[in-house]
């Protein structure tokens, strides 16, 4: 496997945005998170369905038209990757594009590699 297998793993990750359980698919159970709007670190998706459910009782903001990862830049060591990239949310009208500085940690489980650690911040 090589480091397009990475980056193609985070692509297809965010081309599932919307279907939980696709999205989930590249996520370890396990897997720690830091987030711009949680307070604390996060560990498993029981976690992370917390935080989407505490973001979706927000009031409404303006949805992305399109999500998706620029800039990646991916690296492997045997069966541990690391990928870091700007996620760019696009917004329809004059709401700002939001970008976010992304790092993955990712393991490899015999073909397929999961995100083990997520650490995302907000640019401002």
């Amino acid at each position: 496997m090589t480091t397009d297998d990475l980056t193609a793993t985070i692509t297809d990750m965010y081309r599932s945005l919307g279907d939980r359980a696709a999205f989930d698919a590249h996520l370890h159970p396990d897997l720690t998170i830091w987030e711009s709007d949680a307070d604390t670190l996060l560990t498993g998706l029981a976690a992370l369905d917390d935080l989407r459910d505490r973001r979706a009782a927000r009031p409404p903001a303006a949805s992305p038209v399109a999500v998706a990862p620029e800039q990646l830049r991916a690296v492997a060591w045997g069966d541990t990757g690391l990928v870091h990239y700007v996620l760019r949310a696009r917004h329809d009208g004059d709401h700002p594009d939001e970008c976010f500085r992304v790092t993955d940690v990712l393991r490899r489980e015999g073909d397929t590699w999961r995100i083990v650690h997520h650490h995302a911040e907000a640019v401002r």
